[in-house]
């Protein structure tokens, strides 16, 4: 049998196979094309300039002895890289790494036996492929944990973030994945955590990256023929921080890139950190897959915070911004804004300006004025415990028993209208409804909100229930 470039790079990858991470072998021997085998040099056809300069920084031992065992102590190997013409010609062009080596291998190819000293590889702040785009941390150090005050809302989320902060990679909770409502502290606490790694390890490599900007990254790399050189890029980074990573819901490209880069930087030790509007059991149209990694470590939900944390906060924004401010004022600016952090230090920076641009003394009236305003704009905005008390009253009931173990049908069909509603209009978790609304589960409220479709469609009485509670809510 005549001995081909094809027969030996399978013969070598088959050897390169048995000795690597699946992972590893898939990113980067996979691609691999063979090109021609000459005497006893084997070119390859690799991606990029960064693909040859990572597989020489990593791989190139295990070349070197797959490659010899197949063609003998004199074998060598020569890469051909693909790569674009940056002079505005779209066609591709070919580039041969020249050589750093003497021997019988051509001086426009390239001889690597030898593991050579890139200093290129030290700096991996550049995108490969993507000239002169310098990547930063993109951190605000301005949300650290200092100003992420704590409370019981939001105690085991600031708790592990600061674990991951301390030991990066090292703890259970990778990835990290935080989530609730709009305004709860999710991208503060991302930035908290990613601002404290780099005081701590300032040689790790962090990147805060919104989902959508991500997705934009890839698209554009898919647009330049640049992907191996996008998830190389990520391949590098230490601590990942992905925000909103809802966004990649039904874009099955990103999903797939992000699966690979997540799989890479998992095995090798590194921190992923997510924040998310949702529990990962509510993301719709995010592949299974992902999501069973997104549960490989801790989902920390942010809830509203109560009333003590709310006093603490504005207290705590007032003296930021070096402000005084009456307690009685205070505490009812707290008690009347409940639906999220940002709106209620929204509501604070009003009264502070009001006063200012209209130097009137703040008042118990002003603010009333104040809150007013912000209260309609956030109507829309109900809480689970209002639309239990509204579900209950419409059926005559009180809250207890809705939230009872009965098995009584009107009061069943109440719970899971209370629970289809509160998946309607609120941004909690399909766990937190059920653990509000009777100590269930998230499985139950999930099947509320199918029974309660299906009897929409088939049973006119109870599709009135809905449309007179719809009213009550809207």
């Amino acid at each position: 049998m005549s001995v081909t470039a094809n027969s030996v790079w399978n013969n070598c990858l088959a050897f390169i196979k048995d000795n690597i991470q699946p992972q590893a072998f898939k990113t980067w021997f996979e691609p691999i094309k063979p090109v021609r085998l000459s005497e006893k040099a084997l070119s390859i056809q690799v991606p990029s300039k960064f693909f040859y300069e990572w597989l020489e920084e990593h791989y190139v031992k295990l070349l070197k002895v797959a490659l010899t065992k197949e063609l003998g102590e004199q074998a060598k190997l020569v890469y051909i890289i693909k790569m674009e013409n940056t002079y505005g010609n779209k066609e591709p062009f070919t580039e041969r790494i020249p050589s750093t080596n003497r021997g019988n291998v051509s001086s426009q190819e390239m001889d690597v036996p030898v593991k050579s000293k890139n200093p290129e590889l030290k700096n991996p702040f550049v995108i490969p492929g993507i000239r002169n785009i310098k990547i930063e941390s993109q951190l605000n150090p301005n949300y650290n944990f200092e100003n992420f005050l704590e409370g019981d809302s939001n105690r085991l989320a600031r708790s592990a973030g600061m674990a991951v902060a301390n030991k990066p990679g090292g703890t259970s909770f990778n990835p990290l994945l935080i989530f609730g409502g709009v305004g709860l502290g999710k991208t503060h606490l991302a930035h908290a955590i990613g601002v404290d790694i780099k005081d701590k390890y300032p040689e790790r490599t962090v990147l805060y990256i919104s989902a959508e900007k991500f997705t934009q990254q890839y698209i554009e790399s898919v647009k330049k023929n640049t992907r191996n050189d996008f998830i190389h890029f990520y391949q590098l980074i230490d601590v990942l921080i992905i925000d909103d990573v809802q966004f990649l819901s039904g874009k099955s490209g990103t999903q797939d890139v992000f699966f690979h880069i997540f799989n890479h930087l998992h095995q090798n030790g590194k921190q992923v950190i997510l924040t998310s509007d949702k529990a990962p059991v509510d993301m719709q149209d995010i592949e299974q897959r992902l999501l069973s990694r997104f549960k490989w470590g801790l989902s920390a939900e942010l809830q509203n915070p109560d009333y003590e944390t709310r006093i603490s906060i504005l207290k705590n924004k007032l003296y930021r911004d070096g402000v005084e401010m009456p307690d009685d004022i205070i505490e009812y600016v707290a008690k009347h804004i409940k639906t999220n952090i940002r709106e209620l230090e929204g509501a604070i920076i009003s009264l502070i300006a009001q006063s200012s641009f209209n130097k009137r003394e703040v008042t118990l009236e002003l603010a009333q004025q104040v809150v007013e305003k912000f209260v309609k704009n956030t109507k829309r905005e109900v809480s689970i415990d209002y639309i239990q008390k509204v579900v209950s009253d419409y059926f005559e009931m009180d809250v207890a028993t809705l939230q009872s173990k009965t098995r009584k049908r009107h009061i069943v069909q109440a719970r899971q209208l209370a629970m289809f509603f509160a998946k309607k209009f609120t941004k909690a978790s399909l766990a937190s409804i059920g653990s509000q609304i009777g100590k269930r589960d998230h499985a139950t409220v999930l099947h509320a909100c199918k029974t309660v479709d299906n009897l929409a469609e088939t049973d006119k009485q109870f599709r009135k229930y809905i449309e007179d509670l719809t009213k009550k809510f809207s």
